[in-house]
Formats: C-alpha cells, sequence, structure tokens
C-alpha cells in the first residue's frame, strides 16, 4: 500500500537556453555590441577623423592651386632648372595667354590637378626656386654687396684698381679707367656745399664688376643699383 505522504518527484531538469548574441563587431579584442554607447563613440570619432582628413586634402589641394599660380610668375631660367612635365610647362604657358576671367580660372583648376601628381621632392624644388628668386640666391646677394664696397674703392681709391686686376686679370683695363675718370668727374659738385652726384659711370662700374664677381662675359648683367 503506497505511502500518502511521500515526498514528490522532482519536476524534470530542463536544459537552459544559451542567450543570443547580440550584433555587433570586435575592436581590437573588443566586442562592441551595435547601438550601445561604445558603438556610438566609436562612429563619432571614425566621423571626425573622416572631416579631419577630408579638410586636410582641401587645404593641400588649395595650397598646390596656390603654388601653381606661383609658378606663372617664375623666372624663365629657374623654370628650366625645374623637372615639370612637359603638360603642366604648356598648362603654365597656356594660363600666361588667357585673359578671360572664367578661362583663366579653369585652366588654373588644371594646373592644380597637375600639381598633385608631383612628388614632394618636387614641390620642394618648386619652393626652393620660387624663394630664390624672391629672395636672390647667396651668390648672388654676396656678388651685390661686393660689387658696391669694390665700386666705392674704385671711385676713391687709386690703389684699388691695381688689386681689381689682380683679382680679375681679363677685365677691360681700358673700358675700366675710362668709367672711373667719369664717374670721379660727375661725383664734384659744381658749387660748393652741393651733394655728391652719381652719373652712369657709377652704376656701369657697379654692373662690370659685379658681371666679373658672377662670372659673366658681359657688362650688361641685369640688376640695379643700390
Amino acid at each position: 500500500m503506497a505511502l500518502r505522504n511521500s515526498v514528490p518527484a522532482s519536476p524534470p531538469i530542463f536544459p537552459t537556453m544559451s542567450r543570443k548574441f547580440k550584433k555587433g563587431y570586435f575592436v581590437r579584442g573588443e566586442f562592441v555590441a551595435e547601438g550601445s554607447e561604445r558603438d556610438l563613440e566609436l562612429k563619432r570619432e571614425l566621423k571626425g577623423s573622416d572631416e579631419q582628413s577630408r579638410t586636410e586634402l582641401k587645404r593641400e589641394s588649395t595650397e598646390l592651386q596656390e603654388l601653381g599660380e606661383d609658378l606663372l610668375t617664375l623666372r624663365a631660367d629657374l623654370m628650366a632648372r625645374l623637372d615639370l612635365s612637359d603638360k603642366l610647362k604648356d598648362a603654365v604657358a597656356e594660363a600666361k595667354r588667357i585673359t578671360n576671367f572664367e578661362g583663366k580660372r579653369r585652366q588654373m583648376q588644371f594646373i592644380g590637378k597637375l600639381m598633385r601628381k608631383i612628388d614632394p621632392d618636387g614641390i620642394y624644388n618648386i619652393r626652393a626656386a620660387l624663394a630664390e628668386q624672391h629672395n636672390g640666391s647667396a651668390r648672388e646677394n654676396y656678388a651685390l654687396h661686393q660689387a658696391e664696397l669694390w665700386r666705392d674703392r674704385l671711385i676713391a681709391e687709386d690703389d684699388a684698381f691695381g688689386e681689381w686686376l689682380t683679382q680679375s686679370p681679363d677685365t677691360d683695363t681700358q673700358q675700366l679707367r675710362a668709367l672711373i675718370r667719369q664717374a670721379r668727374k660727375d661725383a664734384k659738385p659744381e658749387r660748393p656745399g652741393e651733394a655728391l652726384r652719381h652719373g652712369r659711370a657709377y652704376r656701369d662700374i657697379f654692373q662690370l664688376v659685379r658681371a666679373h664677381l658672377l662670372g659673366h662675359d658681359d657688362t650688361g648683367a641685369s640688376g640695379e643699383t643700390p
């Protein structure tokens, strides 16, 4: 006869259902659930990075187009030293000829596009050439300063003529002597108390000396007398 107070049988044990993983992705070993605070934070960072990249690219593009505009002002001798593509050289030459505003604007955009294809060394060389044109090379600046000193000495000191010939024996001595005589004559005031005057001979001595210092064969080197 069955006992009435028997312990009831334990309920059947069912296996626990595993929780489904949320949708997400891994970042450096970290699982990031979609829609989580971490997910939103990473998306904000990515958006900011993209915006910064676009801003930097736009700034770089603008700088290169402005550099291309500066190429239009570069002297021919400095331009010839640059290793530029024929397409860019032709584009620069064409831009110089265009007078229509809209046509000029489109041409400069095209030049900017070509500038973006130049490697960093090429861009550096362009900047260096523009800087040389603006400031003058160290050699030219030195020659300019020395030419001023020699001009003043040749006019003021008799011994300076011999010193100059020792340094530059290929000088046309007859021409230089004539220029010195004329410069001294021009410098004499017509009336007492008048300031010294400088005529053409004064400028020609400077040009002659400067040309020799730079190794030029002619005395008509470009450059203004200070």
